[in-house]
């Protein structure tokens, strides 16, 4: 039987600290009780019939995020620089209308029913063949033609500190095999971090990986690329990929290559020397512990993450074109004004015995969590 992760507690931390990543300890802190927070809730839409809301969740050290049940989607997240002054570190859009237009690049919403790739769009599962819908390629991207990201959430439950939401995925929706009860919670501590716990259950065999889409840019669009960010992974290892971004089935060590933040660095350093860009999933050293840090030297902000998960997906928007309309302030976003740390199981994972496994059978519970925390450095 396929032994699910446990919940784990990971964590994006701003602190009036240096934080380097030898100086980190090797096990996850203890999360902070999210107390004197406060939510605001609005009416952000309408789809068809359907009334579409906007959770805002603020704390008293000037963070705030903003999170919407259409895709249960990220649309703000407002943290403080080494002045005081706040500033929206995630990439999108200004309205739902423009986020429902076709080619949104999944703007900080939830992936799913499998996030990432499966190669030709179809895997086997106890024997039986399914076929997904091709949406990249002959492959399969982010759940097919209508995932997780295209849906609305029920809204389950909400605290002044959090707010839950959940999605069924009916048996045979995009291919998938079995009813998939998801949920998400999102949760916002007094002292900055950003907390997203994952939760599912199914009645029929089947696989599942969910993680959120944000993308990041912690100058909050001082800067209108991120290549002068620098980053360090807690990972000696990754899965080089074929032309079509599949996993080739490798382990390799990322030792003396372009693909090593091991020791921070900025990340266009080697940029040059990764063809297309950094789009890659990292195979992380200790799931449960630290994951890495992204630190912007212009505004001081620091991010810190922990994952339950065993990958993190390293990707610099190789794909924004600057041709969106109705994006936040009116900005451009061309190509790397983002990057993106989806923490997840590997990509194909379906077709390859030899990572670990995404098969979630009835019974079993799905628990998977990841903490962003912000610092100022």
């Amino acid at each position: 039987m396929q032994q699910i992760l446990k919940c784990t507690t990971l964590i994006l931390i701003l602190s009036g600290v240096a934080c380097k990543p030898k100086e980190t300890p090797e096990s996850a802190p203890v999360m902070s009780s999210p107390t004197h927070e406060m939510i605001s809730i609005s009416h952000f839409g309408m789809i068809d019939t359907d009334s579409v809301s906007l959770y805002t969740l603020k704390n008293k050290s000037g963070m705030s995020v903003s999170i919407t049940n259409y895709g249960a989607t990220i649309t703000h997240l407002i943290v403080p620089d080494r002045s005081g002054q706040p500033g929206d570190v995630v990439l999108g859009f200004d309205s739902l209308n423009a986020i429902t237009r076709p080619g949104n690049p999944f703007f900080g919403c939830v992936a799913g029913r499998y996030a990432n790739r499966i190669a030709n769009a179809g895997f086997t599962l106890n024997g039986k063949k399914y076929q997904l819908f091709a949406n990249n390629g002959k492959n399969t991207l982010h759940g097919g033609k209508r995932g997780f990201d295209k849906m609305i959430w029920k809204t389950q439950s909400h605290t002044d500190s959090s707010v839950t939401l959940s999605y069924l995925s009916v048996d045979g929706e995009e291919g998938y095999p079995g009813n998939l009860q998801s949920e998400v919670t999102y949760s916002l501590t007094s002292d900055n971090q950003l907390q997203i716990s994952y939760r599912a259950t199914t009645d029929q065999p089947t696989h599942v990986n969910l993680t959120n889409h944000a993308y990041f840019n912690l100058s909050a669009g001082q800067d209108s690329i991120i290549l002068g960010h620098e980053l360090y992974l807690n990972a000696d290892r990754y899965t080089p990929v074929n032309d079509e971004l599949i996993p080739t089935g490798l382990l390799a060590e990322v030792k003396n290559t372009p693909m090593d933040f091991t020791t921070i660095k900025t990340i266009g350093k080697d940029i040059a020397l990764v063809k297309g860009g950094y789009d890659h999933n990292y195979v992380l050293n200790k799931p449960g512990e630290l994951g890495g840090t992204v630190y912007h030297p212009g505004s001081g902000r620091l991010m810190t993450f922990y994952t339950s998960q065993p990958g993190v997906q390293f990707y610099t928007g190789n794909f924004l074109s600057g041709k969106f309309t109705d994006t936040k302030d009116g900005r451009q976003y061309m190509k790397h004004a983002g990057f993106c740390l989806e923490t997840q199981h590997f990509p194909d994972s379906p077709n390859q015995p030899e990572f670990p496994s995404t098969v979630l059978n009835p019974g079993e519970t799905y628990l998977q969590t990841t903490a962003y925390a912000f610092s100022i450095k």
